[in-house]
């Protein structure tokens, strides 16, 4: 048994709890998640708190796992979710146009990002820092996995898109590969 599945799930003053077969509606004041139960697995709301329950047929292995799906949904109705990105790198820079992105990435013409319903992107005025923003953690998970993917940080000189605060560990070019092998050799040859 899940020890994190048994637990309650408390649902703030403003935040409504419906199952409707295995659907799961929750709804807040930043919008309304839906999501599917997987078979075997029900939920019962009772004195402001959401119980993940076991059927006779169900199994324990993903009580935990919905328990947690579920805590991000009440999250992301209540307060939402944020990521950020951040592109390096000389001329490149992305640019919003209505409901596309456009990124210069050193590519022979710019790439255009569709973005999804549901996700609001800011862009800073230098053009370099995005800012990812939703109520469904899955999605703007997602959304920012797919931007980064357009042009990850590469590891000789480190541009790219990363993830803000992500550490990229650099590799030692050619030159300098060759002047260590150089050095250790231990000179020239007569």
């Amino acid at each position: 048994m899940s020890r994190l599945g048994k637990r309650p799930i408390l649902l703030p003053k403003d935040v409504t709890a419906k199952t409707e077969g295995p659907v799961l509606t929750i709804k807040g004041p930043k919008g309304e998640l839906k999501r599917t139960l997987p078979q075997g697995l029900s939920t019962s709301l009772a004195n402001g708190q959401l119980n993940v329950q076991i059927e006779k047929d169900g199994s324990s292995a993903l009580q935990g796992c919905l328990h947690k799906l579920i805590e991000n949904m009440v999250i992301g109705v209540t307060q939402g979710f944020k990521e950020g990105l951040q592109i390096e790198g000389v001329g490149y820079r992305a640019q919003m146009t209505g409901s596309k992105v456009s990124f210069q990435l050193g590519f022979s013409k710019p790439y255009e990002y569709n973005v999804p319903a549901g996700i609001k992107i800011a862009i800073d005025p230098k053009q370099t820092l995005i800012a990812i923003e939703g109520n469904d953690k899955e999605l703007v998970g997602r959304v920012a996995a797919q931007i980064r993917s357009i042009k990850p940080p590469e590891p000789y000189k480190g541009t790219g898109i990363r993830y803000q605060g992500e550490l990229i560990k650099k590799k030692a070019g050619k030159a300098a590969a060759g002047a260590a092998g150089g050095a250790a050799g231990g000179g020239a040859k007569k």
